[in-house]
């Protein structure tokens, strides 16, 4: 390090069930942060957890003390703000798995927190850094219909969730920074199948602009589905997270001819959204600009989340 230089970033990941592997994999190996310690309450899970990605492990977050500059949080999302709130009122940064917590009122408080200590706090919307997401989103103009379908099969995890908030959620966000309206109404349905949470739901969102959302999320499907359609005047944006793809298609009108179709496949530059999302998390933490999906958007994507699931009578 140069004279002057700032210092890395020390991390610690907190949780490293199936997401949380992801995490410590991803820093352990990204420029500019020291992975300093990998946390979980199931103490061989840390301890192998640590083994892979060479960094130290503990079984309580309390022994972090002083130790790191930031976290990443990929526990249960019902202790999302348990375990955020100390380390973000001691200055500490974070960045919380979505949702960023089981309810707006917890958002708040974490996003209150964060901004009177300094902490930085970021949320885990890993699609919204996908490639292909990142390519669409300034090419939807004024959309009038949104057609998104996500559908998974059942994953044995995030069970204390419904699929709106474990699936649906990433959606949410993506059509909110699309859009750039307040949402209208919401009609929503929801199925209990596998879970005693809504498995699989439908919702149509309505937005003060007219534009019509319909999304549809399952998590007990045999398929793999990630797509995202948006139409609008003269043109049509088809988004295919899973295979990282887009294409655009565009009606050129011109004096004396009839209006032409053109478009295709547009180029999508490589890049692992998990680790997009986390390089832009160090910058951060480094003095750079804020995080892409912060606090407040993961608190908008969550408040319409809750709206989701109170139009399907869920509680």
């Amino acid at each position: 390090m140069s004279v002057g230089a700032r210092p890395e970033p020390r991390v610690a990941v907190v949780g490293v069930g199936h997401f949380g592997r992801h995490h410590a994999r991803v820093l352990s190996a990204l420029p500019g942060v020291h992975l300093e310690a990998v946390v979980d309450v199931d103490v061989e899970r840390a301890k192998a957890t640590a083994a892979e990605v060479g960094t130290g492990f503990e079984s309580d977050v309390s022994s972090l003390g002083g130790r790191v500059d930031a976290v990443t949080l990929a526990v249960p999302t019902a202790a999302h703000y348990a375990v955020a709130l100390p380390l973000l009122i001691r200055g500490i940064s974070v960045l919380v798995e979505k949702p960023i917590a089981k309810s707006v009122a917890e958002a708040d408080e974490l996003i209150a927190a964060a901004a009177k200590s300094g902490a930085v706090l970021a949320v885990g919307h890993a699609e919204r850094y996908n490639p292909a997401v990142a390519v669409a989103l300034p090419l939807v103009q004024s959309p009038r219909f949104i057609e998104v379908h996500r559908i998974g099969a059942f994953p044995g995890r995030s069970l204390d969730i419904d699929v709106v908030f474990d699936l649906m959620i990433h959606d949410l966000d993506i059509i909110l920074t699309a859009v750039g309206s307040e949402v209208a109404s919401v009609e929503a349905v929801g199925v209990p199948v596998l879970t005693d949470r809504a498995d699989i739901a439908n919702a149509r969102l309505t937005f003060e602009t007219g534009c019509i959302a319909n999304l549809t999320a399952s998590r007990i499907s045999r398929e793999q589905i990630r797509k995202l359609r948006f139409f609008q005047q003269d043109a049509y944006i088809s988004v295919d997270c899973a295979a990282r793809e887009v294409e655009g298609w565009r009606v050129v009108r011109g004096s004396g001819r009839s209006p032409t179709i053109e478009g295709g496949k547009l180029d999508v530059p490589p890049g692992e959204p998990l680790a997009l999302e986390l390089a832009d998390f160090v910058a951060a933490l480094g003095g750079g600009p804020p995080p892409m999906v912060d606090g407040v958007a993961g608190r908008r994507a969550l408040a319409l989340a809750e709206r989701v699931a109170q139009a399907m009578g869920a509680t």
